[in-house]
């Protein structure tokens, strides 16, 4: 049953969707509330490895390809099929420490996957928008106590962080060479952005290798989970907030809105910049059965230590702000989790109405 289909102005209702990597922890939730606001979704990703699957706990009304973004020919096929009017590319090589063991594979279908979806878009006469979803690890991280903005540097140190440099990179080729906005309408009628990201969590996501992830499963099997960096700091939101923002993006362009195609960044507020101890101490607050124990051994592979972004142009220009908090974001995601564990309860949408209701109560421009 649609029950959102006036968010956003109504601009998703009936609007052809194409999610890459909908299979994914962020695209399993885009999935969810494109199809509460009444958009025909398409999915084009791989399957999900992982043991359990949000997106088939949610039994959402979506058709599917299940297919590799660096197939060119299957992804052009699909796009033909479908002729979208929109697309999301959320699909990637996501695990930083993955990026160590296979590089290839990462920047493969990290940025040539990224110049697929690109050039199927441009053969595609129904694609009015695109938005690509990359990371706040794009930049060139040097370890600053204030928050990246747009115009920094891109960069990367590890495989994963430097392909979404990339892909930033090439995103802003493909807005010149052949999106350009000067030529919006008269050479072309496609919109191009891009959103940048920091730690994402909440319900719904077993991906190896994260923190909330490792929490659950050790917790699940009554372990006590290892924690390899408890000082790395970061910025840790609740997974509605980027897809607030990445909706948001796919909104202005839908309306012909030329100045939204631009990278943004969707952060939280300062106070959910929080050490990874922070974390793993306010999760045990809402389930005790959380344990966990420190890895003493000297990490094998660089990681940052602290990475921010500033937000401030997307607050500005979008009218874009965060709705939850670190407690409530911590609180929202545990209880999903401890009430999938305890009681076989899937929160999904439970959370989704919350945090509509909650951007209703503070006046978020797009929840009006």
């Amino acid at each position: 049953m649609v029950i959102f289909e006036s968010l956003f102005e109504g601009v998703y209702k009936d609007k052809k969707v194409l999610l890459t990597g909908h299979t994914g922890f962020k695209g399993s939730w885009l999935a969810l509330w494109l199809e509460q606001m009444g958009a025909k979704v398409h999915g084009f990703s791989l399957p999900n490895e992982d043991k359990i699957s949000h997106l088939n706990l949610l039994n959402i009304d979506i058709e599917e390809k299940i297919a590799d973004i660096r197939n060119l020919d299957v992804l052009q096929d699909y796009l033909n099929k479908v002729q979208p009017d929109i697309v999301f590319h959320l699909a990637a090589q996501a695990l930083v420490r993955s990026s160590y063991d296979d590089p290839i594979e990462t920047f493969s279908t990290n940025v040539m996957g990224t110049l697929n979806v690109y050039e199927a878009c441009r053969k595609t006469p129904s694609v009015k928008a695109i938005v690509n979803v990359t990371s706040d690890k794009c930049y060139e991280n040097k370890e600053w106590e204030w928050g990246y903005r747009e115009n920094e540097a891109m960069g990367g140190y590890d495989p994963y962080s430097a392909s979404k440099g990339c892909s930033e990179l090439l995103t802003s080729s493909y807005r010149n060479s052949f999106f350009n906005t000067k030529d919006f309408g008269k050479k072309h009628k496609v919109l191009l952005a891009s959103g940048r990201a920091g730690n994402v969590i909440g319900g719904g996501d077993w991906a190896t290798d994260r923190l909330i992830p490792d929490i659950i499963k050790a917790t699940s099997i009554k372990e006590a989970v290892l924690i390899r960096n408890p000082k790395a700091t970061r910025p840790w939101q609740h997974v509605l907030e980027p897809l607030s923002g990445y909706l948001t993006l796919g909104y202005k362009l839908l309306k012909k809105e030329v100045s939204a195609a631009e990278g943004w960044n969707f952060g939280p507020d300062n106070n959910s910049n929080l050490q990874v101890g922070d974390i793993v101490q306010l999760s045990h607050e809402y389930w005790s059965d959380i344990q966990i124990r420190i890895n003493q051994n000297i990490e094998e592979h660089h990681e940052a230590n602290l990475l921010m972004l500033d937000c401030a142009k997307a607050n500005k220009r979008l009218k874009w702000y965060s709705v939850w908090g670190i407690d409530k974001t911590i609180n929202k995601t545990i209880s999903w989790y401890k009430s999938y564990y305890e009681n076989n309860q899937v929160l999904s949408l439970e959370d989704l109405k919350d945090y509509i209701s909650d951007a209703k109560s503070a006046n978020i421009s797009w929840a009006k």
